[in-house]
């Protein structure tokens, strides 16, 4: 027997003891505080090990409690960034994945893991209003936002031979994510030519303005490439006026991809809000977001695979396809920037058969009817602002302060406070700058919040406020 190898009954111990740590971190898992009470000395004594020479056996497993309790906890009083719940039928699926260990690069490699990937990306399509896109699964939004920039770049102006031409512009709202600059610094397009369109008062791009830049830029013997709408800021969920952007980078030969990797799935339960969505060419979305999904399921959604082809069919011989069956002949590596892929499906496919998409719908209408609650609730409060409309889950508020504070006293504050508010460890709030204002910023993407925990948001702000006084 090969030392690597271990037996069934050995799996199938080491199995039941993850399993009875996960049971009970889930059983118990309201009941903790948020943020581990620990310190970078203590994880580097526990963690920073040399590397073992000769193994331990399921002794190693002896060391997971630690790895448990020194874990954020992720319940419903969880608010931070824009992070998914890691919903337990997923997780599941996620062992069964590990273990049967599929390549999912082409039919051949993985028959079952293709055809569920396929099937999956085609619901997601479907569930968002895009029921003729096709694509694949990311391991997040960064990655797809670049990809999807890749097609946009070999779509309008063709770099893959002979480098990229001077002169290209790629257009976004000033609230753009942080993948969008560093993607265009990737694809050698470089971060000056990158214009960050003004927002309105909702921190929404103004058409106007866009319009104004590209023609701007085409007098000046420029090369508009693409424009990238927000469907849902990460600071505030904004959703920028698809529809109208999308005319506008029609009329001038322009790309559209929609960076939907925070808001486009809640068009599963409020489509109005994503009018246009339908018009892009190339769009992100992560299930690991709002289908609770457990890390990593991102997707990109295209309306031409020939575009996809253009910009990332390159093979070897080896791996080459010999079928043209168009089932068995199907290979994800022409259409995407990755060879080597997991199985990423199995765990939206099983979790989606599991609760029905219904289900998920409603938890979505749950998240947004929610933020909506917290928003009430604090502008009942005098002692709070809310600094942006909340048109999705992202709530952004700021305490007011002791009297009279200037700006930056009143960021300090407001910074002390959201620190007091992570170590009292019931609720965990994150932060957004809004136009030079520190602000504290929930954001519901989390399947287990009720509306209780949403209702001590104001609490544990207003005591933390108290004490930092």
């Amino acid at each position: 027997m090969n030392p690597v190898e271990i037996s069934a009954d050995q799996f199938r111990r080491l199995a039941e003891r993850v399993t009875n740590l996960a049971g009970t971190y889930l059983e118990t898992i309201d009941a903790q505080a948020i943020s581990p009470a620990t310190s970078g000395d203590e994880t580097l004594r526990l963690f920073r090990t040399a590397m073992p020479e000769a193994g331990i056996g399921e002794d190693a497993l002896n060391a997971l409690p630690d790895v448990m309790r020194l874990s954020r906890v992720q319940n419903g009083r969880f608010f931070g960034y824009v992070l998914g719940s890691g919903e337990p039928v997923g997780a599941v699926a996620d062992l069964l994945a590990s273990v049967v260990n599929q390549n999912v690069t082409a039919w051949r490699s993985g028959p079952a893991a293709v055809l569920i990937e396929q099937t999956v990306v085609g619901w997601l399509s479907q569930a968002i209003g895009c029921p003729e896109f096709r694509g694949h699964l990311t391991g997040g939004g960064s990655s797809a936002n670049l990809m999807g920039l890749a097609m946009a770049r070999e779509a309008k102006a063709p770099a893959n031979e002979e480098g990229s031409a001077s002169g290209v512009v790629v257009y976004a709202s000033d609230e753009i994510h942080m993948s969008i600059p560093k993607s265009v610094a990737l694809l050698g397009i470089g971060r000056d030519n990158l214009r960050l369109i003004p927002t309105d008062s909702d921190f929404r791009m103004i058409p106007e303005e866009l319009e104004a830049r590209i023609l701007n830029d085409k007098n000046a013997g420029k090369t508009p490439v693409a424009v990238i709408a927000s469907a849902g800021t990460v600071n505030t969920g904004a959703i920028d006026p698809l529809r109208q952007i999308a005319e506008i980078a029609r009329r001038h030969g322009v790309w559209f991809h929609i960076d939907g990797a925070y808001g486009a799935l809640a068009a599963m339960a409020e489509r109005k809000k994503f009018d246009g969505i339908e018009l892009a060419d190339s769009i992100s979305l992560d299930p690991h977001k709002w289908l609770y999904q457990p890390l990593d399921c991102g997707c990109l959604l295209y309306r031409s695979s020939e575009a996809a082809q253009k910009t990332f069919a390159h093979s070897g011989d080896y791996a080459r396809s010999l079928v043209t069956d168009p089932v068995e002949g199907f290979v994800f590596f022409e259409e995407s920037m990755e060879l080597s892929r997991r199985f990423r499906a199995l765990k939206l496919w099983l979790s989606l058969r599991y609760h029905g998409v219904g289900a998920f719908r409603q938890s979505i209408a749950k998240d947004l009817a929610q933020a909506r609650r917290l928003a009430d609730a604090i502008n009942k409060h005098p002692e709070l602002e809310l600094l942006a409309r909340v048109e999705l889950s992202a709530v952004c508020f700021r305490h007011e302060g002791m009297g009279d504070m200037p700006e930056e006293e009143l960021n300090r504050f407001n910074l002390a406070l959201l620190k007091r508010v992570v170590a009292r460890g019931h609720v965990y709030l994150s932060n957004a700058s809004l136009r030079g204002k520190f602000s504290l910023r929930a954001c519901i993407v989390n399947h287990r919040t009720r509306d209780s925990d949403v209702d001590s948001v104001v609490t544990e702000v207003l005591a933390a406020a108290k004490e930092i006084r």
